[in-house]
């Protein structure tokens, strides 16, 4: 009985451990905390679009022959004044050759007239041909003068459409493929049904067009100095700009917005802007996507923190920062822009904050952490989830 006694009283011992081990709170979840990054940002706006080539042009023949040989290859690069296309010259030197010889005749008969009319008037005056006939001698002097004037006209363009049978490139860039194979007839002239023999696209600078929307047209307008305001020519001219393409991390490009629209686009509320860029090695291409990035206030003083730090409650965004009691307190935020794989908070932190820049998952509102402190450029450093654009 006593063993009895014994044996019951061990199991409700064993039965209380449990029950307090099961009691127990968890231990507080381990989380990194850093204090948020002081740097001299600037903010700025990015938009997508596209480049376009500075100049442009369609190459056409000015006269009708057949195209006789071809001077470059597809897709080179070419020189203003370097020789592209070559149409049958023979017609046109045919036709040259025979103005000249109308015009030497008109000149003979020019130097005829002359002379006629020179003894024509020693003549008049002794009354040895009458008025009528030397105003007549007058009169073929007259014809023959405008008749040189003529064929020298005729000559200037049989020697123009000669000079045509020779095109060369109007300007510096990349030529396209030939429209036109040797052999083929080239329709030239003015006329809308001229033959496209080919195209060039300048280089180097290129020119980046994109929109953007009229709050951030005068948030521009606003960021300039009285003076720049003032000048009517230079407009938002003087605003810097940065660029990357799709397959590019960082804004490693850099130029200047040259244009901007004189009017709003009513439908869209748009307005179109224009950036210039060098383009030394040719590697931004007409009609090419990339981002541009427009600076539109000047450097000041920011705090930044990684995007793993940063949590979303519906349409607010939030981080915890952890005080002297090691408890998690949210604290709503407004974000800016990613610089340097840090995210720009604008409002709703303060330099003395520490914030949770990692393990934000296992954390809950009001629950107790055990910190461990690393600084936010390390979180961003180690972290390949961090977003960088």
């Amino acid at each position: 009985m006593v063993s009895l006694l014994l044996l019951s009283a061990s199991l409700s011992a064993c039965d209380d451990n449990k029950s307090a081990a099961q009691t127990a709170a968890p231990p507080a979840p381990q989380v990194t905390v850093a204090k948020p990054v002081k740097k001299l940002v600037s903010d700025f706006d990015e938009y997508v679009g596209r480049f376009v080539a500075v100049d442009f042009v369609e190459v056409r023949a000015r006269v009708s022959g057949y195209l006789d040989s071809i001077h470059f290859t597809d897709g080179q690069l070419v020189k203003a004044g370097d020789p592209l296309f070559t149409i049958d010259r023979r017609p046109f030197q045919a036709a040259l050759d025979q103005a000249q010889a109308a015009i030497e005749q008109a000149k003979a008969n020019l130097a005829f007239a002359e002379s006629d009319l020179k003894r024509g008037e020693g003549l008049v005056r002794g009354s040895t041909i009458t008025q009528q006939t030397f105003d007549q001698r007058t009169q073929a002097k007259r014809v023959a003068e405008a008749n040189v004037t003529a064929q020298e006209a005729a000559t200037r363009q049989a020697d123009l459409d000669l000079t045509f049978t020779q095109l060369t490139a109007p300007i510096s860039g990349r030529i396209g493929d030939r429209r036109v194979s040797i052999g083929n007839l080239v329709t030239g002239g003015t006329a809308g049904n001229t033959t496209l023999l080919a195209t060039i696209v300048s280089v180097d600078p290129i020119r980046f067009e994109f929109t953007m929307d009229e709050a951030s047209y005068l948030r521009y307008i606003d960021a300039l100095s009285d003076a720049q305001s003032k000048s009517r020519d230079s407009g938002l001219k003087s605003l810097p700009a940065q660029l990357k393409l799709i397959d590019e991390k960082d804004f490693v490009h850099e130029g200047r917005i040259d244009f901007v629209d004189n009017v709003i686009d009513r439908a869209s509320g748009t307005i179109r802007g224009r950036a210039e860029f060098p383009n030394p090695d040719g590697k931004l291409t007409p009609g090419m996507f990339g981002r541009i990035r427009i600076s539109t206030s000047p450097p000041a003083e920011a705090l930044l923190v990684p995007d793993t730090a940063i949590g979303t409650e519906q349409v607010r965004k939030f981080v915890f920062a952890v005080g002297n009691n090691d408890v998690a307190t949210p604290k709503y935020v407004t974000l800016g822009p990613v610089v340097d794989g840090l995210r720009v908070i604008r409002t709703g932190l303060s330099p003395d904050d520490t914030i949770i820049v990692n393990g934000l998952m296992r954390v809950r509102p009001g629950a107790k952490v055990t910190p461990q402190q690393a600084s936010a450029e390390a979180m961003t450093a180690k972290d390949p989830t961090v977003r960088t654009n």
